[in-house]
């Protein structure tokens, strides 16, 4: 199998550009069906991948070792995330149910019966205590993690919802639906506040920019979109695919989006020129979904030719201003409308990285990351806690059942008995 990454121009032609170019870091093989969903744990440690074989997938980034296999969903798991921490995931899945696992060896986990049909997206808040959820049975509904208390539904969807999101400040929500609406809501309120209705098709997936500021939709109609979510208005509009594109993600600098599309490619777009930078060839048969990691130096496909990628991203830590003069030649891409930089105020700023040249701030960065270590690991063991809590309850409420049916049980055979 060939793999390869290159950034086309408009005839075609490949560059061999001083700057370094995306790169498959590695390739993971396991699932024995179409990958549905991936997503990489805060630390970059672990990639969790869904798929149409009923299975969830949790890959080591460690070389030399073995991947978890957690069994547990009746039907095909349509979606996977993790946790802010990384010390839980959640997937939802064709059987109308919700787990939330802890990625370890034991592969514990509860379930909660979610929709009334199957769940098409889980995602948590930026503050890890809530999830939404999405479903065909047309509802968005909002959840706490712990106890998976339900808090309320959003319903204003006439079909199908594929996807939903919340704001990275956690004050609204964003779905997807078939009914060929992208809606926006309030989650305090709990009213849509706006619905975007430009897609030719329906829309497969949506996302808030990393700023909340914007939000880009994946469709049925080979497109990608960006609208300003103050000004409610269109800012972007690619046609880049030749197919139905499926997935999308943005990078945490919030400079780029990457797509994965029923074409077999996933391609890299600049938001801030409104141009493709890369197409990226490696899945044999359509690329159903993508991520980047947290840090946006890696980023995971799958597909449904059963296999998960993982990519190093290379080109955020070039200098920009490389990557544009070697892509002179690419002044527009075919079909594609944009708007230019002005109009992509996202609150996005380019960044050059610079090196630290002191040791005051080396020791700075290692006292910042060794607090940030600290700290996420007191989160994690708390999510542990917080989801040992809830197995031990879920099964001091089975063994309260058995419980109860032993005595009606005993209770029926002493009035046999009397009578």
């Amino acid at each position: 199998m060939q793999f390869c990454s290159s950034w086309t121009s408009k005839s075609g032609s490949t560059s061999a550009a001083d700057v370094e170019d995306p790169s498959l870091e590695r390739h993971f093989k396991g699932h024995r069906d179409a990958v549905t969903s991936v997503d990489f744990s805060l630390n970059k440690k672990q990639l969790a991948s869904g798929s149409m074989d009923s299975c969830l997938m949790i890959w080591s980034m460690r070389p030399q070792t073995r991947a978890y296999r957690f069994v547990g969903h009746k039907d095909a798991v349509m979606c996977v995330q993790f946790s802010p921490s990384g010390h839980l995931v959640a997937s939802g899945s064709r059987d109308k149910t919700v787990r939330l696992w802890v990625p370890s060896v034991k592969g514990e986990s509860t379930v909660f019966k979610a929709h009334t049909a199957t769940v098409r997206s889980v995602h948590f808040s930026s503050d890890g205590q809530s999830l939404v959820t999405a479903s065909d049975d047309k509802t968005i509904k909002v959840w706490t993690v712990h106890r998976q208390k339900f808090l309320f539904s959003l319903s204003q969807h006439i079909n199908w919802v594929r996807c939903a999101r919340f704001s990275p400040d956690g004050r609204l929500i964003v779905s997807a639906s078939d009914d060929k609406t992208v809606k926006l809501w309030d989650k305090t309120s709990r009213e849509c506040i706006h619905s975007f209705c430009e897609h030719g098709g329906f829309v497969n997936h949506v996302d808030f920019h990393p700023s909340g500021a914007c939000i880009a939709a994946a469709g049925t109609d080979n497109t990608v979109k960006v609208w300003d979510v103050r000004m409610n208005r269109l800012l972007q509009h690619y046609q880049v695919h030749s197919a139905v594109v499926n997935s999308l993600s943005f990078h945490p600098s919030g400079n780029y989006l990457v797509t994965a599309s029923n074409d077999s490619t996933l391609k890299i777009l600049d938001l801030l020129e409104g141009r493709l930078l890369y197409t990226l060839h490696g899945h044999q048969g359509p690329a159903t979904c993508v991520a980047f990691s947290r840090a946006g130096d890696l980023f995971a496909s799958g597909g449904s030719d059963e296999q998960v990628m993982v990519w190093k991203t290379n080109f955020d830590a070039a200098d920009y201003s490389d990557v544009l003069k070697t892509q002179k030649s690419v002044t527009s891409v075919d079909g594609t409308h944009h708007t230019m930089q002005s109009e992509m105020d996202c609150g996005v700023h380019l960044k050059k990285t610079k090196p630290q040249d002191s040791d005051r701030n080396h020791a700075q960065q290692e006292e910042e990351t060794s607090l940030v270590n600290t700290l996420e690991h007191i989160m994690g063991q708390l999510d542990v806690l917080t989801q040992t809590v809830s197995i031990l309850e879920q099964r001091l409420t089975l063994t309260e059942d058995k419980l109860k049916e032993c005595l009606e049980n005993q209770q029926k055979i002493i009035q046999n008995k009397t009578s």
